[in-house]
């Protein structure tokens, strides 16, 4: 598989982790749309939400659990966005489930 999620999972590639557990990795995004934009990621490749099934049981609790520490991290304490893509249609542009962790400035409503 040529996921770049996966080999950013895997370390295979030189990409800052600001977060690791068993399960889980987040990564600055390259293109940030706040002054903390972080990608959180499940090492499994799931190409998105619709596909969490058996056997991905807690995979959302640690997701939470990273979402919880690295706001805490950030001194995000006014507020942040998570948000995730699903699909083309969805705004998805990398097919692995991942979630924007956005925060830092004033994010207003609809996103875009």
């Amino acid at each position: 598989m040529d996921c770049i999620f996966c080999k950013i999972a895997n370390r295979e590639l030189g990409t800052e982790l600001v977060y690791e557990s068993d399960d889980v990795v987040a990564f600055p995004d390259i293109h940030p749309q706040a002054p903390v934009h972080i990608l959180i990621i499940p090492k499994k490749h799931l190409a998105n939400i619709g596909e969490i099934g058996p056997g991905d049981e807690g995979l959302l609790d640690q997701i939470g659990a990273a979402v919880k520490e690295l706001a805490a991290k950030y001194q995000l304490d006014d507020g942040y966005r998570l948000v995730t893509n699903c699909g083309p249609a969805g705004g998805q542009t990398v097919p692995h489930l991942h979630f924007h962790l956005l925060g830092g400035r004033e994010l207003s409503w609809p996103p875009g």
